[in-house]
């Protein structure tokens, strides 16, 4: 009797409602989602700017580890790889030396082979000339122009001057050949930097400039000009 009034009893507890609690499984994870969200929970997270270093850590081992694995001999070889690398860039360094820090004006008139006198630089033209290079042998006869002024001190040597300004300078002691001078300094700068082929008769211009620039008679600080012939 009692077995069957114990079923008797829960057939009545189901009829009135008292069945067990169960709770859904989408509920229940956003209440614990709801529950870890707290900061009590996340006090000893890493910050961003940790989370993203972690993350730029990760990536570079994932890089290594993938060239490890391409490099031959496997992380042995990839060392090894790396240290040869280093010693050519190493030799490479020492080859070329330290870059040095301050560089040449790009429109010097003189380039940095070191000085050369007005012989050298005339003989360099008619060189140039002979073998029809008319661009060199243009550059090298307005270099032997300003050069031989510097010899005979009327121009005071300036490294890093331009034609332009050796032209103006010499214009002032030489002021009959001033149009000229401008002339042969703005044919140097056309070859020079303006990609511009020079031909015979510019040459010749600056040839005969040069041959008379040098019996050309200065005017000194203080003289006239019909004081100069």
């Amino acid at each position: 009797m009692s077995g069957a009034g114990g079923i008797t009893r829960t057939r009545q507890d189901i009829a009135a409602g008292d069945i067990p609690v169960d709770t859904p499984r989408l509920p229940a994870r956003e209440a614990a989602e709801s529950e870890l969200s707290k900061p009590m929970y996340h006090e000893n997270d890493p910050n961003f700017l940790q989370r993203a270093l972690n993350q730029f850590w990760d990536w570079v081992a994932g890089v290594f580890d993938a060239a490890a694995g391409a490099a031959p001999g496997g992380p042995a070889g990839l060392a090894v790889l790396v240290v040869i690398v280093i010693g050519l860039a190493a030799a490479l360094w020492w080859r070329l030396g330290t870059p040095q820090r301050s560089a040449p004006s790009t429109d010097a008139l003189f380039d940095s082979t070191g000085p050369r006198s007005a012989a050298q630089h005339r003989a360099a033209a008619e060189a140039h000339a002979a073998a029809l290079r008319w661009t060199e042998a243009v550059q090298e006869r307005m270099r032997a122009i300003v050069r031989s002024l510097e010899e005979r001190a009327l121009l005071d040597p300036r490294p890093g001057r331009t034609a332009d300004e050796a032209a103006a300078e010499a214009g002032r002691t030489l002021p009959e050949h001033t149009a000229r001078l401008r002339a042969a300094a703005r044919s140097f700068d056309d070859v020079t930097y303006g990609g511009r082929t020079a031909d015979q008769s510019t040459y010749l211009s600056l040839r005969t400039l040069d041959l008379e620039l040098d019996e050309a008679k200065p005017l000194l600080p203080g003289t006239s000009r019909g004081a100069t012939g």
